[in-house]
């Protein structure tokens, strides 16, 4: 166990430690913060769920080169973005427009909840009325409980 435990640890910090590393040259820290945030922004196409900033596919750091470039040709932020979309889709971005495609992927998952919570509202309101509907135990029953409970069970209750 201590074997896994430390092997798991091992991977985990090699993991985090594999990170790309860029060495770009900017002309000031507002063009090197635009670039992380940037970095931090666009998806990885190939790993799908990685920012081109964690990635070492060569895909992320083609996007990497490909944003450095445009940050030093003077683009914005968005014409950036709008370039990367345009080339790569809406699958680059880690949060796509609210559009006709997207509503679902926005506004899916809480309705999933909503529903989940209504089930289970409707699971827990069925079971208190069935609860409420038997009412208290007969004599018979209550003594029977007795029996049952105490470990004398009667002879038409042992065969």
């Amino acid at each position: 166990m201590k074997r896994v435990l430390a092997a798991a640890l091992l991977w985990a910090l090699l993991g985090s430690g594999l990170a790309a590393i860029d060495t770009f040259e900017f002309s000031d820290d507002a063009q090197r913060a635009r670039y992380r945030h940037l970095a931090e922004t666009l998806r990885c196409p190939k790993c799908q769920n990685q920012n081109i900033a964690d990635s070492n596919s060569p895909i992320a750091n083609d996007l990497r080169n490909e944003v450095h470039r445009l940050l030093d040709a003077g683009h914005t932020d968005q014409q950036i973005i709008e370039f990367m979309v345009a080339r790569y889709g809406e699958f680059v971005l880690y949060q796509p427009p609210l559009n006709n495609r997207t509503l679902l992927l926005w506004y899916g998952p809480p309705l999933l909840l909503l529903a989940g919570a209504a089930v289970l509202a409707g699971i827990i309101l069925r079971r208190r009325r069935a609860g409420q509907a038997s009412g208290p135990l007969s004599a018979s029953e209550q003594q029977r409980l007795s029996r049952l409970l105490e470990g004398t069970p009667r002879r038409e209750d042992a065969s």
